[in-house]
């Protein structure tokens, strides 16, 4: 009974052996990734090669080259249309007559100006009343640079002498006639003006502004203002 036991446990231990052999004998081992040594994964098997059916082939023929036959196609010229030429009649100038020459016309005879209604010459006033020593000086030398032909000194020193005495009639009345001379007949008009003003008992003084204004107005084509200036003077006698 005993040997039946202890047999048993043998002959299953036998099968399992036999048949664990008979397995790995069989069987590949499976790869192992990792690295670890002793186990060789299995070579890759080839593919198997395909046969291509018979019946589902398509044979390729090469094409016969096609070369058409020329057709030859005459090509005729279209005809050129020449426009007709457009002759434009030249037109005739009809000649003018030249126009008869007009007689000149005779220019209007001027009226002679009564005498008393000419421009007389002026001739300023040769005076040095009531002039200090400076501003003598000064007029002085005014009168050399006027008979120079230099009316800018001139003009200049008698403007020194008018600051130094302001009220002067005698000084702005010399002014007067250096701008005069100058071609400035309004500035002079006016500065003969504040010389009659000024002089207020030299009658004399008062006359000969009053006709350097007349003349002053006449330069600036004032007739009718020259002419009251000149009547403003004869008041003055």
């Amino acid at each position: 009974m005993a040997i039946k036991h202890l047999f048993a446990p043998c002959t299953l231990i036998v099968l399992l052996t036999g048949c664990a052999s008979d397995y790995y004998q069989t069987q590949y081992p499976a790869p192992v990734y990792g690295g670890q040594p002793g186990i060789t994964p299995l070579p890759p098997q080839p593919p198997k090669p395909v046969v291509p059916d018979s019946s589902s082939s398509v044979v390729t023929k090469p094409l016969k080259e096609f070369k058409p036959d020329p057709v030859p196609v005459e090509i005729t010229p279209e005809p050129v249309i020449q426009e007709p030429k457009i002759v434009v009649p030249e037109e005739k100038v009809e000649e003018i007559p030249p126009l008869p020459e007009e007689a000149p016309t005779p220019a209007p005879e001027t009226p002679a100006q009564p005498e008393s209604e000419a421009a007389a010459p002026f001739t300023p006033l040769e005076s040095n009343a009531h002039l200090s020593a400076p501003v003598s000086a000064l007029v002085s030398a005014a009168k050399q640079d006027t008979e120079s032909g230099n009316l800018e000194a001139a003009g200049a020193a008698i403007e020194r002498a008018i600051r130094i005495e302001p009220r002067n009639a005698t000084l702005f009345y010399k002014l007067a006639v250096v701008r005069l001379n100058q071609s400035q007949p309004r500035l002079a008009e006016d500065l003969a003006k504040k010389s009659a003003l000024l002089a207020s008992n030299d009658t004399q003084l008062k006359k000969h502004s009053w006709l350097l204004i007349a003349k002053a107005r006449e330069l600036l084509s004032n007739p009718e203002g020259a002419k009251a200036a000149k009547k403003k003077a004869d008041s003055f006698n």
